[in-house]
């Protein structure tokens, strides 16, 4: 079994189409098909389905698929290891949220820039359902995401600062002008959501759950922005950490609600596979986080006024 047999299987279980694969590859299509051929008489088994011109996994290859991603993962692993090993050099991926990206890292990566220009930033968006698997099969190198209490066993973290978390209305929002607002009063109002999965949204999800609270409506956005948009125009209830806010509040462009309720803040960490080599460049990036990013415990006061 040879590493290029192994690449282009796993290229073509994601491709599902021999021409598309042999131009990832680099090679002819006929190429293609005499791996993929020695490779299941190697393995007694047939990997890929051919009708017609419809090529599909086999429940065999869908077996061996994982295999293979991890073993083509510890290859390059270990290739950069003895690469980089004392080098800070090289490429660094990581996957984060969009709020922190745009708010919380420029500073940071103006910085690391500039220590370390050797260093090839790749930033990759996530959902939940998607983080676990990047950080198994090695698509990112480690991710910051926002979360309330340790990740389970299969990866290590470490904290990062605590978010502040804000409901939000325009400013003659109903809810904007009362001392307080519970959660009861979170019942039959718009709310202008982050996708489902995000963690501050899931632990709003919860709460409402917990006490049988029903929205009038929830609309989803994968853009903060829009959301800040979309309140500031009056269209509903927001919630945003108050990073992304901070300077429509400072404006007066909307308003931040007086909660009342359980804290919405949330975590945020960095976290990395337990297998996972932290090379060099992961754990400079992680030292300039703690170095440059310091939580601010006067956040929610200023803005208040």
């Amino acid at each position: 079994m040879e590493t290029r047999q192994l690449q282009i299987f796993s290229i073509l279980a994601e491709e599902l189409n021999f021409t598309r694969t042999a131009e990832l590859v680099h090679t002819v299509q006929s190429n293609v098909t005499a791996q993929i051929k020695a490779l299941e008489e190697e393995l007694g088994a047939p990997l890929f389905d051919r009708l017609g011109r419809k090529v599909t996994l086999t429940d065999a290859g869908r077996r061996f698929q994982p295999f293979v991603q991890q073993a083509l993962v510890a290859m390059e692993q270990g290739q950069r290891a003895v690469l980089y090993c004392t080098a800070l050099s090289g490429p660094l991926r990581i996957a984060a949220p969009e709020s922190v990206l745009t708010y919380r890292l420029p500073p940071v990566l103006r910085v690391f820039r500039k220590r370390f220009p050797d260093v090839e930033l790749i930033f990759r968006p996530y959902t939940d359902a998607t983080l676990c698997p990047m950080l198994e099969n090695g698509k990112v190198d480690m991710a910051i995401r926002m979360m309330d209490g340790e990740p389970d066993g299969m990866f290590r973290s470490v904290k990062l600062w605590a978010e502040r978390i804000f409901l939000l209305g325009d400013n003659n929002h109903p809810l904007a002008r009362k001392r307080s607002v519970a959660p009861t009063d979170l019942a039959g109002q718009l709310l202008l959501l982050t996708e489902s999965g995000c963690g501050y949204r899931h632990k709003l999800d919860q709460l409402l759950a917990l006490k049988n609270i029903r929205p009038g409506n929830v609309t989803e956005f994968s853009s903060v922005e829009a959301i800040k948009q979309c309140v500031a125009a009056g269209m509903g209830v927001g919630l945003l950490p108050a990073i992304v806010v901070a300077k429509e509040l400072r404006q007066r462009q909307f308003k931040m609600l007086p909660w009342a309720g359980p804290s919405l803040d949330i975590t945020t960490r960095i976290l990395w596979h337990r297998d996972k080599w932290v090379s060099p460049p992961m754990a400079a990036f992680q030292e300039l986080l703690h170095e440059m990013l310091k939580e601010d415990e006067e956040v929610s006061p200023r803005l208040a006024g």
